[in-house]
């Protein structure tokens, strides 16, 4: 059975958990893919909302997500309340002042996979795991590439012992892809078998260095790495920045089409 386009009534029961905003496709009922946006540390999930109205990728439907914890009051004056992150908890290293780049993130990796990808994307519309993209900045890029780490362990993520065989099917194995710009992978995100497979879904890293970027090499088989000319992590700005990005974009959403 083909999956069924979704409506905003199918992910009103998570607004309260997993607060996000939605951009559907001119017309929705042209959606063939779903783009999962997770922002970066102190972010919140309207911008991300702007990013993907303004990319308005063919048939794909936007999902922007908020950050699964507030944070503290005062870490960031002046900010409006608007501040969210996706770590367990917050840790700064004393020495640099830098807050730590893998909080553990068992809680958003909870929430998103249980509640956004399987219960309502999956279970409730029939879509298939490989129909994701997730895309990333900062924090969110080393979640987003984290949850397609995790894949390789999925019971460790996600109950599907009471899934029929048609829903088991769906989960799969691998996202569509995955785009993570300044955002490493988390070690804790790792599975620690010795005789783990590489991750099947496909990686694009942006800015990030040597060690952070062989570390991705190490886990997925599919990774491309993207530089820019200027060193600081933003999100980018111009055409050829946004090239590479969207070409990765247009070839895992063309898989199957060719």
């Amino acid at each position: 059975m083909p999956p069924r386009i979704p409506t905003e009534a199918d992910f009103s029961p998570i607004s309260s958990t997993l607060p996000h905003k939605l951009h559907f496709p001119s017309p929705p009922e042209s959606t063939t893919s779903i783009l999962i946006l997770f922002h970066g540390f102190g972010d919140h999930e309207i911008p991300f909302a702007t990013f993907a109205r303004n990319l308005s990728l063919p048939g794909a439907l936007a999902i922007s997500v908020r950050g699964t914890a507030p944070l503290p009051a005062g870490l960031i004056p002046d900010a409006g309340g608007q501040n969210f992150h996706w770590g367990d908890d917050i840790t700064v290293d004393t020495k640099t002042n830098d807050i730590d780049a893998d909080p553990g993130f068992d809680k958003a990796s909870r929430l998103v996979m249980e509640k956004l990808v399987k219960g309502t994307l999956i279970d409730r519309c029939g879509w298939e795991l490989n129909d994701i993209l997730l895309f990333g900045f900062g924090q969110g890029g080393s979640l987003a590439l984290g949850l397609a780490s995790r894949l390789r362990t999925v019971e460790r993520i996600i109950d599907i012992s009471d899934g029929d065989d048609a829903a088991r099917q769906r989960m799969g194995k691998a996202f569509k892809g995955v785009i993570s710009i300044g955002g490493p992978l988390p070690g804790s995100m790792v599975p620690s078998s010795s005789n783990r497979e590489e991750s099947s879904t496909p990686v694009l890293v942006c800015q990030l260095d040597g060690d952070e970027a062989d570390a991705v090499e190490r886990e997925f088989k599919d990774v491309r790495v993207v530089n820019w000319k200027r060193r600081e992590v933003a999100m980018p700005r111009d055409r050829d920045e946004m090239f590479p990005i969207m070409k990765f974009i247009a070839d895992q959403f063309n898989k199957g089409f060719a």
